[in-house]
């Protein structure tokens, strides 16, 4: 294969992403971090495209051949972070009526688990700036899915690297009768919950007190909920992703200097994202105009 572009640690391949992934090693990648075509949202002008199939079960099945060829290449310790919006029906396709939502993420999400992929978690990507919609029969959708899936039961994650500042949880200075209650009260079980989650409590013999923990800014493990802006790019199609929604799947799931693959580059944001991370990146796009934009980009460092 001839790369489109290869520069500082960054390649990108022009073609379709099955037949790019067959020409990489077997367990040569650190970490996926992707997000494919939606199915039925738009045409992209190519040939072979994917996210036009008749039936979101032909999605799905093409989903689950593209990936079962992501795993091939992963690491046995790899990681593979997956985007994914859903949309609704327009006819009755698979059961569904007009108007249904029909569950794309999910439903590639149990293929893929039924393939042999770990299924660890559901992120939702929380919108505070979502598109717009003219809808007054629902609400406007302000959310979308990352799915966290791995090749083995145990494999990297740097919990430690996205660990999220605590401002606004005030612990008391002793643990004691009174500051369990003030810890139950904030969502925790006991106060050695909040103690040990803030990473400041010791364990005692008595199981009144575990240590004192004093005032200021402290961190706890990453929720489940990523709050991220969208923030289109100019020369790219409006499916970019934002690189703080990328940042965090990168530095947990990818060792500094391991490799970052995504079968589905666009406009090349995973690939600055990696750099900044001190990764390597190797990305793949069907659409020859999104490759330029991405090389373009990639040349002159812009991070948006």
């Amino acid at each position: 294969m001839t790369p489109y572009y290869d520069k500082d640690g960054i390649t990108i391949y022009h073609g379709d992403a099955i037949a790019a992934l067959a020409g990489l090693d077997s367990e040569s990648i650190n970490c996926c971090v992707t997000s494919p075509p939606y199915w039925g949202l738009r045409d992209y002008g190519e040939d072979g495209q994917l996210g036009l199939e008749s039936t979101p079960a032909e999605y799905v099945a093409k989903m689950v051949e593209v990936f079962r060829e992501v795993r091939r290449v992963l690491r046995d310790d790899g990681t593979m972070w997956l985007n994914l919006g859903d949309s609704y029906t327009a006819g009755n396709q698979d059961g569904l009526k007009p108007k249904d939502l029909v569950g794309i993420p999910w439903r590639v999400a149990f293929a893929l688990q039924a393939d042999g992929w770990y299924l660890r978690q559901d992120i939702i990507w929380h919108k505070p700036n979502p598109m717009p919609e003219s809808v007054t029969d629902r609400c406007t959708k302000a959310h979308e899915y990352i799915f966290l899936l791995t090749k083995s039961a145990k494999y990297w994650y740097d919990h430690e690297a996205v660990k999220e500042a605590v401002s606004s949880v005030q612990p008391p200075r002793a643990f004691g009768r009174k500051e369990y209650k003030a810890a139950q009260s904030q969502g925790y079980t006991t106060a050695r919950d909040l103690a040990v989650e803030i990473g400041q409590g010791t364990d005692s013999s008595s199981g009144n007190h575990f240590g004192r923990v004093f005032g200021g800014e402290t961190t706890r493990n990453k929720r489940s909920v990523w709050t991220v802006n969208i923030k289109p790019y100019s020369e790219a199609h409006f499916a970019t992703f934002p690189t703080k929604l990328i940042e965090p799947c990168i530095q947990a799931g990818c060792p500094e200097g391991g490799t970052v693959l995504d079968p589905f580059f666009g406009s090349g944001t995973t690939g600055e994202v990696a750099r900044k991370n001190g990764s390597k990146c190797i990305g793949i796009e069907l659409n020859s105009d999104y490759c330029e934009i991405a090389a373009k980009r990639l040349a002159q460092g812009v991070l948006f």
